[in-house]
């Protein structure tokens, strides 16, 4: 793997720079001849459950292998990674947000497996969703191109889920691909759902998507040739993001900031008290264990301005260290968790994910008979409306949230849209000139 230039003065990374390779906490081959590997996670117990058995299937494929499992706490996890990589004893596997992919790329601490990836016996690339094996390229300079530095740990869409009893018992039809709805009938529909008072209140909406409702506005956070200028003060991002604060503020059809900080639109949606909500797919099994009533999927409404729908796709990565000692054995255990046949089942039997193998998806995953019954709105989604979010094609997300550290007052209606986006823009972008200034202190 070709090492990055060290930068000095960021203290931050620091740590993530990659030591001589003492690998005191790496372990080799154990008495009884078997490779010994380690595997970092976070997750749910439902997730951990999901991860173990794919563990357990690998060993049993790959009996010269045993596999350690560590678990930390997803707000913990970067902290006690840093802190493995710093110790020379880095797991030979581990999850890697997409937000840090390039960081930890950049700092030499991931291996390169694109040789790996070119001549693998466990998936065909041509039967995994387009947009997933590219998206952990990296060239030094440009998320998504490049040499792959780690394999999806899944694919989540974000679709509106709603409830089906409460579009039944109020006579609303949901849209569809042939007749989506735009804002105006989502508004509309929202409205009629909406019922009651205090306890009983039931809401039409939770918070809506801001980066659905700018993106399908044709709006940006930032423009897309570059990725170096901040532009929420384009009117049409202003548009957007009013519409979505309105959405409480003037037509009451979603639950305020106040309302959502005590009972989460999530768990308000599972007791029956919100009608549509947007989650990702990894909530289906938590959906199917405590909805009490039939729920689907939808697309996220077309923008009037643009008739276009678009939405973020969520992804973790599956990194090997390029620490390990055993490059191929790590690859092999991390293309089995992503893309391994049984593993997959596993995942989508589970609950825990949409399956990544387009095949097995359609098939199998389509028929299931379980909760969404439309799930084609998902395969939809993935192919053509889902994108990367904004901040994660940045080499930092400081500039993203401080936007979102601020922007409750337009929410809560302490300021409108366009003062606060005019407000906030120049302070966002020296966060964002930072972003970029640090980027250049890496090359290939």
């Amino acid at each position: 793997m070709t090492m990055f230039k060290r930068m000095v003065c960021f203290v931050c990374l620091a740590l993530l720079l990659v030591l001589p390779l003492s690998a005191a906490g790496q372990k080799d081959s154990q008495e009884d001849g078997k490779i010994k590997l380690t595997f970092m996670g976070w997750g749910t117990d439902a997730e951990i459950d999901t991860y173990q058995t794919m563990i357990d299937t690998f060993e049993q494929d790959y009996p010269n292998v045993e596999v350690e499992y560590i678990v930390v706490a997803d707000n913990e996890f970067d902290t006690k990674l840093q802190a493995m990589i710093g110790a020379g004893s880095a797991p030979d596997v581990f999850y890697c947000q997409i937000d840090k992919f390039m960081k930890y790329t950049a700092t030499g601490n991931l291996l390169n497996i694109t040789p790996y990836v070119e001549n693998n016996e466990i998936f065909n690339e041509d039967n995994v969703w387009s947009s997933i094996i590219d998206l952990y390229r990296y060239d030094g300079e440009m998320l998504g191109s490049g040499d792959v530095y780690a394999l999806p740990k899944d694919v989540s869409v974000f679709p509106i889920f709603y409830n089906v009893d409460l579009f039944n018992a109020a006579g609303i039809v949901p849209p569809s691909a042939s007749d989506p709805w735009d804002w105006n009938d989502y508004l509309d529909a929202a409205k009629k759902l909406t019922t009651g008072t205090g306890d009983e209140k039931v809401y039409g909406t939770g918070a809506y998507s801001l980066e659905s409702a700018v993106w399908s506005n044709g709006a940006e956070f930032v423009d897309q040739e570059t990725l170096s200028q901040v532009t929420i003060d384009d009117p049409a991002f202003i548009e957007a993001l009013q519409w979505v604060a309105d959405l409480n503020l003037v037509h009451h059809v979603a639950p305020s900031i106040s309302e959502s900080a005590s009972l989460s639109d999530y768990d308000r949606f599972k007791q029956g008290k919100l009608a549509m909500v947007g989650a990702g797919t990894w909530s289906l099994g938590d959906f199917w264990q405590n909805c009490d009533f039939t729920f689907d999927v939808m697309n996220w409404p077309v923008s009037p301005r643009t008739g276009n729908s678009e939405i973020w796709f969520g992804s973790a990565g599956l990194s090997v260290s390029s620490q390990t000692k055993h490059p191929e054995e790590a690859f092999n255990l991390a293309a089995y968790l992503a893309f391994n046949e049984n593993s997959q089942r596993t995942a989508y039997q589970k609950g825990q994910a949409i399956p990544m193998l387009k095949d097995m998806a359609y098939d199998e995953f389509a028929k299931l008979e379980q909760d969404p019954e439309n799930k084609q709105v998902l395969f939809d989604i993935l192919e053509n409306h889902a994108r990367v979010a904004t901040q994660s094609k940045t080499f930092t997300q400081e500039w993203f949230a401080d936007f979102n550290s601020n922007v409750g007052v337009v929410l809560n209606g302490e300021r409108t849209a366009e003062s606060f986006c005019k407000e906030f823009k120049p302070g966002i972008q020296q966060l964002l000139d930072d972003s970029i200034a640090l980027s250049k202190e890496f090359s290939l």
